[in-house]
């Protein structure tokens, strides 16, 4: 049987080995709050998550136009604090947190009343334009998965 590594990759591992066993003490004395377990501060740059939520048919106190800024939380909804919770719990590296429901999905025949939102703005450094509904069960199920951002049902 042959030897995945050539000759020349057995003489180069040890180099390779030994310059990362160098950076190890670097490593180990990086304090636990720049390892990941305090955010980083907001630069300037990063302040360009914004949206406007339009809400129409959701009822009394519920149908709007409504701003959210986050990072730092500012605008005006009812909870911008919550809208940006969930937006940021939602963001997945490689998936669009508004991505509507995918083809082919099997829906149950619900109706969730005549509510409609539609969102644009910048998120994660990426254009938003999105609708939403609550004609179906996925429909209501993506809508209900962006409470507090979009009202609550019923709410």
């Amino acid at each position: 049987m042959t030897s995945l590594l050539s000759t020349a990759g057995r003489r180069l591992l040890p180099a390779c080995l030994a310059g990362a066993a160098s950076l190890l003490p670097l490593l180990t004395a990086v304090p636990a709050s720049a390892a990941g377990a305090v955010s980083p501060p907001v630069r300037p740059e990063d302040r360009g998550d914004h949206l406007t939520v339009v809400v129409r048919h959701a009822g009394a106190g519920r149908d709007g136009t409504y701003q959210v800024s986050c990072h730092p939380d500012a605008g005006r909804h009812p909870d911008v604090a919550g809208a940006c919770r969930v937006l940021d719990a939602r963001t997945r590296w490689g998936r669009d947190p508004f991505a509507p429901v995918g083809p082919g999905a099997v829906c149950p025949a619900l109706y969730g009343g005549p509510a409609t939102a539609h969102v644009t703005g910048v998120w994660a450094g990426r254009p938003v334009d999105a609708s939403y509904d609550r004609g179906d069960g996925c429909q209501i199920g993506r809508w209900d998965r962006m409470v507090p951002l979009l009202p609550r049902a019923g709410a």
